[in-house]
C-alpha cells in the first residue's frame, strides 16, 4: 500500500478528499495547519475526521498568519462578509495554500511519500486564485524542482480530485464513501461549539451543495433561515 500526506482542514472538502485517498488504497498521514484562523473549530473537527477515516497519523503545524493579517480569517478588525461580492473576497488568505502545500511537501519528503492530496475546488468556490488548476500544476512543477527526492527520481504527484467538481457532486461522492459530514466544520466564523453561522460564503456553498444533491444537511447552524 502507498502512503500519502493529506491536507485536512476539518471541512467538507478535505474530509471528502481523505475518504477518496483511502478508497484508492493510500495510507493517510493527515496534516492540519493552525494559521491563526478565526474559525478554530475546524481544527477540532479535523481531529474527529482523521480518527473517523482512519488516518495512520495526524499532525498540526502552527504558522501565525495573524502577524500579517490582510484577511477576514486572520484579522479580527476585518469582518467576515455575509453578502456576495465581486472579485476575490476578504476571506482570501494571502499565500495560504502555498504555505500549506509547502508544509505538506516537507513532511512528504521526510516520510518518503510521493503523493499529496488537497481539497481545492475551482467550480463551487469563492474565487480564490490558489484554487485554480493552473496553480496546482505550477506547484507540482515547482515541488519537483525543489526537493532532494525529486532530484533522485522520486517525483511528487499533487492530487486535487475535487478540482472540477460541483459542491453537490462532492457531497454525493463523500456520502457514498461513508463520510460523516456532521463531524466537519466549514464555516468561516463557527462558534466555539462548532456551530455554523449559515450566512458566510462557505456556509452558503455548503448548504446549496446538500440541497442540490438532495441529501439532508447534518450541519449544526446557529441561525436557520
Amino acid at each position: 500500500m502507498k502512503s500519502a500526506v493529506v491536507l485536512l482542514s476539518g471541512g467538507l472538502d478535505s474530509a471528502t478528499v481523505m475518504a477518496m485517498a483511502k478508497r484508492q488504497g493510500y495510507i493517510c498521514h493527515a496534516l492540519s495547519v493552525n494559521y491563526g484562523q478565526r474559525h478554530n473549530a475546524e481544527l477540532i473537527a479535523a481531529e474527529r475526521v482523521a480518527q473517523a477515516l482512519g488516518a495512520i497519523e495526524k499532525r498540526v503545524v502552527s504558522v501565525d498568519l495573524t502577524a500579517f493579517g490582510g484577511s477576514a480569517l486572520t484579522d479580527t478588525n476585518i469582518s467576515v462578509p455575509e453578502q456576495s461580492v465581486t472579485g476575490i473576497p476578504l476571506t482570501y488568505v494571502p499565500a495560504r495554500n502555498t504555505i500549506m502545500l509547502s508544509l505538506a511537501l516537507a513532511w512528504a519528503e521526510v516520510l518518503q511519500v510521493q503523493d499529496v492530496f488537497i481539497g481545492v475546488n475551482a467550480v463551487d468556490y469563492s474565487g480564490y486564485p490558489d484554487c485554480r488548476p493552473e496553480y496546482i500544476a505550477a506547484f507540482e512543477s515547482m515541488a519537483n524542482l525543489a526537493t532532494k527526492a525529486a532530484v533522485e527520481g522520486k517525483y511528487l504527484t499533487l492530487h486535487a480530485p475535487l478540482l472540477r467538481l460541483s459542491k453537490a457532486d462532492i457531497v454525493k461522492i463523500g456520502t457514498k464513501l461513508g463520510v460523516d459530514y456532521s463531524l466537519t466544520v466549514s464555516c468561516y466564523q463557527a462558534d466555539s461549539d462548532g456551530r455554523a453561522c449559515a450566512v458566510c460564503d462557505s456556509c452558503k456553498l455548503r448548504r446549496a451543495g446538500f440541497k442540490t444533491a438532495g441529501i439532508d444537511d447534518p450541519t449544526r447552524y446557529r441561525i436557520v433561515e
